[in-house]
């Protein structure tokens, strides 16, 4: 298995998503201080991931992030993720006040249209 510094954190996504992989392009653009490693959910690194943190299933219907040993999913990985990105963006954390029966609804609805609506493509990111 990889090595992972103590002090990053991992996020795993579809990698055959178009949004998906611009959020991707997006968290790179804003982790100044290159907290996060990225890899594919499809990936061999995240099955071995999956094999250590027994992930929640259907595990590509989600981001997952993993830090300090616990894994988060769909919104809490989303807002947690953004919290460490720099700029105004962070500002998104707040809306971890909401419940995450509700955040995780609204997640769950994109990403059960995320192909439809915004298509797909080949992963340009492979397991680091």
């Amino acid at each position: 298995m990889q090595h992972i510094n103590e002090n990053q954190s991992i996020v795993l996504f579809d990698g055959v998503c178009n949004l998906c992989n611009s959020a991707v392009a997006f968290i790179i653009k804003r982790d100044k201080k290159k907290i996060f490693k990225l890899s594919p959910l499809q990936s061999s690194f995240s099955k071995e991931l999956n094999q250590q943190f027994h992930f929640k299933q259907p595990l590509l219907n989600s981001i997952v992030l993993i830090e300090n040993n616990k894994v988060y999913d769909k919104s809490t990985a989303a807002l947690r993720v953004v919290k460490k990105l720099s700029g105004p963006i962070k500002l998104l954390y707040i809306f971890i006040i909401i419940p995450p029966f509700i955040r995780d609804a609204v997640y769950s609805v994109i990403a059960k249209n995320r192909y439809r609506w915004f298509g797909k493509k080949s992963c340009e990111i492979t397991d680091f």
